[in-house]
């Protein structure tokens, strides 16, 4: 383990709520955050609406964009769910982990009744959990 991340209990219940609702489709969002520490989940819709794969639409990412800008915050986390795997970033998670700053964050539905999210450093292809404890 690399380092801990500590997410409020609110956005942690927040990224589950929106991986169930999205689900047997993969569910993703942005994490704003100051200083290193997350301020707000937001979630965005998959403009891909598949059970593999995601993409942030273009218009949720201009919207979290300019508001995470507008607030002085920055890009902190990157969430998305795995709606019958485990979470752990897949081949394709890695591929296109372009934000070498950023928390990845995956939650899996692979248990419905037990949703488990982990958290991530992906840099230059290579995967780092992070210890996740919620406050």
């Amino acid at each position: 383990m690399h380092d801990e991340v500590v997410l409020p209990a609110v956005m942690h219940a927040a990224m589950v709520e929106h991986a169930r609702s999205e689900h047997p489709l993969e569910a993703c969002g942005l994490l704003a955050g100051r200083n290193g520490v997350p301020s707000r989940f937001y979630p965005a819709r998959n403009a891909l609406r598949s059970p593999t794969r995601y993409d942030l639409d273009p218009r949720d990412l201009l919207r979290v964009t300019m508001d995470i800008e507008s607030r002085g915050e920055e890009l902190w986390g990157i969430f998305h769910s795995h709606p019958h795997t485990a979470a752990y970033p897949s081949q394709t998670d890695i591929r296109l982990a372009f934000y070498a700053s950023a928390v990845y964050l995956i939650c899996s539905l692979a248990d419905p009744a037990l949703p488990v999210i982990r958290a991530f450093r992906i840099q230059q292809g290579t995967v780092t959990e992070c210890a996740l404890r919620t406050s």
